[in-house]
């Protein structure tokens, strides 16, 4: 009854949920061997949701997306060229009001891959190209694995970040390894997950919540929320709006001017315009050692909020044009999940 009642407000219950968490670490933070054994199972959750990728992904869909090398190229490069380029006026512009952390988290979401989950559905609900969306939000999680460290190197090192070649290799330890494992054991255990898919839908959600409460439960310890005023996160609300509605009008524009297919454009705004959660804040903990992680994923979960809500919308809107315009080739939506 919860859940009919927050689909008609147009609230993912996920969120809800994501939400409670930060609560619960706020009143009950992990302390002591607590918070050891927290860090523990985030490490064990992390590698375990990307060895399910792995598992989860066929390597003949990702070859087959990438013969459209336009389309490709064109999310790659909103995800990985505009995003940081607006990143950089934004906080440039606005980063002296707001602080350190919340300006590096902000930077943060803006050299993350895309989503996959949400990507795909809500391309499916607009009746885009759902195949080229799968290709474009899996092969950009895989370049995410390699890309976004070395854009944090190269873009967020001056501001002190930390970041060394021991993130390198934890990236590698915990989450390109067991994704190539997943992917070595796919032909055993793929069968499997699809139809039990449950099971994975449990470890990406769950270890996403696990990854929330260890980082603010460190940032109720630390006493880091002191640092952050009303006026703080109204800003970087109104910022994460912004740049969020800055890359749907640029991706539409482009594509548009182009030439791509009305289902090509709708793939490109909706996996052009996505930042992943999922693959974030596991990334975030890797990354940021040491650093206040509750405020640095902050800006991601509220950006996160709102690219749901902005595409839910934008996904309708494109579902009522005309069927004729639709090719018979298009597949049929096949998902209703809109969480990533």
């Amino acid at each position: 009854m919860i859940r009919r009642f927050l689909a008609r407000l147009g609230i993912d219950p996920y969120l809800v949920v994501l939400v409670a968490t930060v609560g619960l670490a706020a009143l009950l933070p992990a302390r002591g061997v607590g918070a050891e054994l927290t860090n523990d199972a985030v490490s064990i959750a992390v590698a375990l949701l990307f060895f399910l990728y792995g598992a989860r992904l066929s390597p003949r869909a990702v070859w087959d997306g990438l013969l459209h090398w336009r389309l490709q190229s064109l999310v790659f490069a909103s995800t990985y060229v505009l995003f940081p380029l607006l990143g950089l006026g934004l906080t440039r512009a606005f980063g002296t009001w707001l602080p350190h952390d919340l300006v590096l988290g902000l930077m943060f979401v803006c050299v993350l891959p895309s989503t996959v989950q949400s990507s795909i559905a809500f391309t499916s609900i607009a009746r885009g190209n759902v195949p080229a969306a799968l290709c474009s939000a899996s092969v950009s999680n895989l370049f995410g694995m390699v890309v976004t460290p070395l854009l944090v190197m190269l873009l967020l090192d001056s501001k002190g970040v930390g970041f060394s070649t021991k993130a390198l290799e934890s990236i590698a330890v915990q989450l390109l390894l067991p994704f190539l494992a997943g992917q070595l054991l796919r032909p055993f255990i793929g069968a499997f997950l699809q139809r039990h898919k449950t099971v994975t839908s449990l470890v990406d959600r769950g270890s996403i919540l696990l990854v929330v409460y260890d980082a603010f439960s460190e940032g109720m310890v630390a006493g880091i929320w002191s640092k952050v005023t009303a006026n703080d996160l109204i800003l970087i609300v109104v910022l994460d709006v912004v740049l969020l509605g800055l890359v749907l009008a640029i991706t539409t524009i482009v594509s548009r001017r182009l030439g791509f297919s009305k289902e090509d454009e709708i793939a490109i705004v909706f996996c052009g315009s996505k930042k992943s959660m999922a693959s974030g804040i596991p990334m975030a903990n890797i990354l940021f050692p040491g650093q206040a992680l509750g405020l640095i994923v902050l800006p991601l979960m509220l950006f996160h909020q709102a690219q749901l809500f902005a595409c839910a919308t934008l996904a309708q809107r494109y579902a009522r044009r005309p069927r004729e315009t639709e090719p018979e080739s298009i597949a049929e939506p096949v998902l209703t999940s809109a969480r990533a």
